[in-house]
């Protein structure tokens, strides 16, 4: 995993002691651009930004939402699941509904925090098969909108296409890292956990630390197609921090260097009218506890 980080090394890093303090971000200079009218039909994109992304204490994430979201439904946060506060879900585990206070901050498209969002629970978290974990707030879209002209990212739920050109914008570090999808990995193996169908980014994306949950976007549509979480740092061969790629034929392909997201596009069928989790819904393929 992309090590979620502490906020007593986020500190020492920042001031240039433990990891490599990070390049500046790119440009993001485009102002906020409501996704619709609802809770944000998509439009023309314009080049990603950090509008709607958020920083946790030890990850990044952004609010999201699904296609047919409403502007009074509770307003969702996705990051990975590694990135609870709780601590990583082992394998097979996955979680439903637990309450959580954890704050967030949200991001205008510069960069800069211009509130605290708050959950009221985590509506849904796991390891098992991808990676990703979905608090829901003690606010609604519209009222973020309303009050900060933030609109929320949505959730492509179509899978995503090789060669297609993305940006991952890390709200813990505000900055963005460009390259395309390279392929996908039939299944991703790290330590005792095991990804499907996971998103393989060309070289371009050095994703570091801290950058675990970032929306990955679609530079062409300004939709989420995944989350990142992880990337093979030292060459090793499936254990923690040096994920391995798995195929069919049970072939294991080593690539140090490369990093991964997990894709998002089966998470909208997931969820109903005011944003309510439900894992029996028809097209819904996520574990279940």
């Amino acid at each position: 995993m992309k090590k979620p980080l502490l906020v007593t090394l986020g500190a020492l890093v920042i001031a240039g002691t433990g990891l490599a303090a990070p390049a500046p971000a790119q440009a993001a200079t485009a102002p906020e651009t409501p996704t619709g009218t609802s809770a944000g039909t998509p439009t023309a994109a314009a080049a990603p930004t950090f509008a709607g992304t958020v920083s946790l204490s030890n990850c990044s994430g952004s609010v999201v939402r699904f296609p047919d979201s409403e502007d009074d439904d509770p307003a969702l946060v996705m990051s990975n699941g590694h990135c609870l506060e709780t601590g990583f879900p082992a394998a097979g585990q996955v979680i439903v509904d637990r309450a959580s206070t954890r704050t967030f901050g949200l991001l205008n498209s510069a960069g800069t925090r211009v509130a605290t969002l708050r959950a009221s629970k985590i509506a849904y978290a796991t390891m098992t098969d991808t990676d990703v974990s979905i608090y829901q707030l003690t606010t609604t879209y519209g009222a973020i909108r309303s009050s900060y002209n933030i609109s929320p990212l949505t959730l492509n739920d179509t899978h995503p296409v090789a060669g297609t050109a993305i940006t991952v914008v890390s709200g813990y570090w505000k900055r963005t890292y460009a390259c395309n999808v390279d392929g996908f990995a039939y299944r991703l193996k790290e330590g005792s956990w095991t990804w499907k169908d996971s998103v393989r980014y060309t070289s371009a994306c050095q994703t570091i630390g801290g950058t675990s949950g970032s929306p990955v976007v679609d530079n062409a549509t300004g939709t989420v197609v995944a989350v990142n979480n992880t990337g093979n740092e030292d060459g090793g061969r499936c254990t923690e921090n040096n994920p391995c790629e798995v195929d069919e034929n049970g072939t294991v392909t080593v690539r140090p260097g490369i990093n991964y997201a997990q894709e998002t596009y089966q998470i909208p069928a997931c969820f109903g009218l005011d944003s309510k989790l439900d894992l029996s819904a028809s097209g819904c393929t996520l574990p279940k506890p």
